[in-house]
């Protein structure tokens, strides 16, 4: 049995701007790793990890090496649902020999956070951001609260909402063979375009 918690951040402006930069720089960084998959035809998070991240640490100077790594994950969880999910038109076993298309991530495309980046303690988050840590208090019930000491956390996104606010959710399992399922959906996201090849 899987839960999901969508908690709302009540933002500052200034808290916002923060949270917009982050989301951008997190769709960059996304977006420079799009390429490599396209071209490799690799989606596996460790394999891509290995080929990938001492050039995006380079890259991007500014982005904390843990959220290279998040980036990383979120470019193979997008891969995974675009090119093997059997009713996706961009299937590569559909497609066959045919090139890949390539992904891009909007600008506000979802940030995904994990224990290294973000950490939750009495009711209070504290999250990564492009210039130091930043902490919010959640209304968290009290059965929220007893989620996070009695299943696994599998995901952690921060995503902009209609109207500028920003949410954090948070995804559990009851156990370890309860795996959070990429491939689920039957839609593409609206934050994730598909540029077909010429």
């Amino acid at each position: 049995m899987r839960k999901l918690l969508r908690v709302r951040l009540d933002a500052s402006p200034e808290q916002v701007t923060r949270l917009l930069d982050l989301q951008l720089a997190f769709a960059r960084l996304c977006n420079a790793l799009a390429p490599v998959v396209r071209d490799t035809r690799c989606w596996n998070r460790v394999a891509l990890h290995h080929m990938t991240y001492k050039g995006l640490r380079e890259q991007f100077p500014e982005i904390g090496s843990q959220m290279v790594c998040n980036a990383i994950y979120s470019v193979c969880r997008a891969s995974r649902l675009v090119f093997q999910h059997p009713k996706s038109p961009f299937s590569h076993a559909r497609l066959g020999d045919r090139p890949l298309p390539l992904l891009r991530f909007a600008d506000n495309c979802p940030v995904y956070f994990d224990r290294h980046t973000l950490s939750l303690k009495a009711g209070q988050v504290s999250m990564y951001t492009l210039d130091g840590r930043m902490r919010f208090q959640l209304a968290l019930r009290p059965e929220d609260e007893a989620a996070f000491h009695e299943q696994k956390l599998r995901e952690i996104v921060l995503s902009q909402q209609a109207g500028g606010s920003f949410e954090l959710a948070f995804s559990f399992a009851e156990t370890d063979t309860d795996a959070v399922d990429a491939t689920a959906a039957d839609e593409i996201p609206q934050y994730l375009m598909v540029e077909e090849a010429a």
